[in-house]
């Protein structure tokens, strides 16, 4: 009988490059959306889906070290702000750490790709199915379930590999991971396998394949045998279609929510304005305010 996924990888193992200058002293993750890590949103989306338990894969210990000190305790500064009367923050700062989850550290040596970083996580995964999602692509779903329960809901009922897929036109399917052989019922969509960044002659589908994800167990087998894809790199998609070859099920949800884009510095301030905006009804009006009056 299958039972909710216990336990989520989060791979923070890259050097951020296409966030530098910023990063070249603190990793991405730390970053702000709308005056939030945008790590946190991860680690929320976790703990509003049930999620106990986290596994970090990092490539330096002074990266594992933020991460370590972020979602521990922090004693002193909890007694300062109670002192000081400032409850909004101390109640911002305890949320910072979920009750009851723990936190756990997988190290990747060397940058071989998104897919060799899970299998980093192997040994603390056991033998359990799991989730994975990038840490700077944040969902929000404003009103109703996440996007990690949403694919939990499918999950349950169909079992094998569940993820969150966003509809793009063909010309932009070339950045993506696409879904081959997809049917679709209503938000769900039923495939045979994906294709990495595919030709624009060749894209099988508009479905682009974007995590998060639900895993079973044996993908971790499978990653050992995958070869390098054209980018160099081992790929968790390729790990995806050999399982997906082999019967494993896979199905795309057309997630509720809305995706805010933290990958790249332009990215983030476009995703920074825009959820300032739709959040805050005072900086909408300013928002307007300014651009009423912009010269040009």
């Amino acid at each position: 009988m299958l039972k909710k996924p216990e336990v989520c990888i989060l791979p923070v193992a890259g050097m951020s490059t296409r966030n530098l200058p910023a990063t070249k002293v603190i990793h991405k993750g730390f970053l702000t959306l709308h005056g939030k890590p945008i790590i946190q949103y991860a680690v929320d989306a976790c703990r509003a889906a049930g999620i106990k338990e986290i596994v970090f894969v990092y490539s330096d210990e002074a990266g594992k070290d933020l991460f370590s000190r972020y979602f521990s305790p922090n004693e002193a500064l909890e007694r300062h702000l109670k002192e000081q009367g400032k409850d909004e923050l101390l109640k911002a700062v305890r949320d910072i750490v979920p009750e009851g989850m723990t936190f756990a550290f997988a190290r990747q040596a060397e940058p071989k790709g998104n897919g060799h970083a899970i299998l980093m996580a192997k040994e603390l995964v056991g033998k359990r199915d799991f989730v994975v999602m990038w840490p700077d692509d944040v969902y929000i779903n404003f009103h109703g379930e996440g996007v990690l329960q949403q694919l939990t809901d499918v999950y349950l009922e169909t079992g094998g590999m569940v993820e969150n897929i966003i509809e793009f036109t063909r010309e932009e399917m070339v950045r993506y991971g696409a879904l081959v052989g997809a049917v679709r019922a209503g938000r769900i969509v039923k495939a045979k396998g994906l294709v990495e960044k595919p030709a624009l002659a060749d894209v099988p589908s508009n479905y682009a394949s974007m995590g998060p994800y639900i895993l079973p167990n044996i993908i971790m087998d499978i990653l050992p045998e995958v070869q390098r894809g054209t980018n160099g790199e081992i790929n968790l998609t390729d790990a995806m279609e050999l399982a997906a070859q082999r019967g494993v099920s896979l199905h795309g949800v057309l997630c509720d929510a809305v995706r805010f884009d933290c990958g790249t510095t332009r990215e983030l301030e476009k995703s920074n304005m825009k959820l300032s905006i739709m959040q805050d009804p005072e900086l909408r009006a300013w928002a307007r305010e300014i651009v009423d009056h912009m010269v040009v």
